[in-house]
């Protein structure tokens, strides 16, 4: 009796580990400008099974540490495949990253990094979804990264409507779709398909586990008033250093010491005005010095310092200025601090040289996001773009398919 109950405590632990929710695991200091790279272009980290993309990342010591990359593939909840690696991976991962080069010609030194998939060593062979671990020489990790792979096996059809409900009617957007499966042979499509929709490619910031509203022939519909909808938020702030030493209608000043401190005029918090189009890149980045052919790894690092004139906070709450650049993390690297003699919220982040998005994220006295209250409002108008992502698993299947892929875009939003 003593045995059996031994055996099933083990059996529930094995259960329970592995039943874990993976969390990207956010890099040490040292560790700046992580981005998925097409055509030398930062993107969102979704992929078609087969193609090319890299992960680059800079090392601010520059001493050409070693680093090495594993490749791991989970369900649809983000909880560990069934499968084996060699299910799902052709090759051998746990490889040294072998391309980087040092800066050249700025003041910050740093190692840049750059890894190619599909490589010689490895090949991804199936869609789903995967976690890209970088581990040091110690086999210690020192960050990771989300990213999707996928085949267009369904067709996907979305729009942007304003909220249906008149609580919400001009603070949030409802995302609209079908998903025609046409000729292809799908078991039991209410149950066994499921969707994700990201808002501008964050992984804070998405949908799940949303069923067919109903069915038409072999199209899944989904046209709920409130399950699909996001808060709308604001545009984005942009702050341009891509001439490091010019001042500019983001940069108000700049200093320099052992390296350049970008002074940033002073954000109001916009929650209580009325809505006004900036144009952004929905949160992304782009690294760019502008005196140089190779801005890889002549872009320079500078000190940029926030200010944010906004209501003072009561209840535990922080503010955090987020971005694709920090992968939208609320860590005390991007927490605010109150200056009581000037009233304003202050941060001095290392940020690397060129267009660089951004905006203020609330987290409650319970460190959740608060989309409601916005520092920066709610407005349907808000230009943001959404991707949805399809998922099937058959009653058989031990790994859930990606196969299908849409943006969509509110910009031309309707009621």
């Amino acid at each position: 009796m003593i045995k059996n109950t031994f055996l099933t405590l083990i059996i529930l632990s094995i259960s329970i580990v592995y039943a874990q929710i993976e969390n990207e695991v956010e890099p040490p200091y040292n560790i700046k400008t992580i981005s998925f790279v097409q055509n030398n272009k930062n993107v969102l980290p979704f992929f078609k099974l087969g193609e090319s993309f890299e992960l680059q990342f800079d090392d601010l010591y520059g001493n050409e540490a070693d680093y090495y990359y594993t490749i791991t593939q989970y369900n649809y909840d983000w909880t560990p495949t069934n499968l084996a690696k060699v299910e799902y991976l052709n090759g051998i991962d746990n490889q040294r990253i072998i391309t980087y080069e040092n800066s050249f010609n700025t003041l910050q030194l740093y190692s840049h990094y750059k890894q190619q998939f599909p490589n010689k060593y490895n090949r991804i062979t199936k869609t789903g979804n995967y976690v890209l671990k970088i581990f040091n020489d110690e086999q210690e990790i020192v960050f990771s990264r989300k990213f999707i792979i996928y085949n267009e096996s369904v067709s996907v059809a979305s729009e942007v409507r304003r909220a249906r409900d008149f609580e919400s009617l001009n603070e949030k957007q409802n995302i609209e779709l079908s998903i025609n499966y046409g000729d292809l042979i799908l078991q039991n499509p209410i149950k066994n398909v499921k969707i994700s929709i990201f808002k501008n490619g964050n992984w804070k910031e998405q949908i799940s586990n949303i069923k067919p509203q109903y069915t038409i022939g072999t199209e899944l519909i989904y046209k709920y008033n409130k399950e699909t909808q996001f808060w709308a938020g604001n545009e984005f702030y942009t702050l341009d250093n891509s001439q490091i030493r010019v001042t500019n209608n983001s940069v108000s000043r700049v200093t320099s010491g052992d390296i350049y401190n970008s002074h940033l005029y002073t954000n109001n918090a916009r929650k209580n005005g009325i809505y006004t189009y900036f144009p952004d890149f929905n949160g992304n980045f782009i690294v760019l010095n502008s005196n140089s052919e190779n801005s890889e790894v002549e872009a320079d690092y500078s000190w940029v310092y926030f200010t944010l004139n906004a209501p003072n906070l009561f209840n535990n709450e922080t503010i955090y200025v987020t971005g694709m650049f920090n992968n939208y993390a609320t860590n005390e690297e991007n927490k605010m601090t109150y200056n009581k003699e000037s009233g304003f919220y202050e941060k001095a982040i290392l940020i690397k040289q060129g267009y660089t998005n951004y905006h203020y994220t609330l987290l409650d006295k319970n460190k959740n996001i608060d989309y409601k209250e916005a520092l920066d409002g709610n407005f349907y108008q808000t230009e943001n773009n959404y991707t949805i992502i399809v998922y099937y698993r058959g009653n058989s299947d031990r790994y859930d398919r990606v196969i299908g892929i849409t943006n969509t875009n509110s910009e031309g939003i309707r009621n």
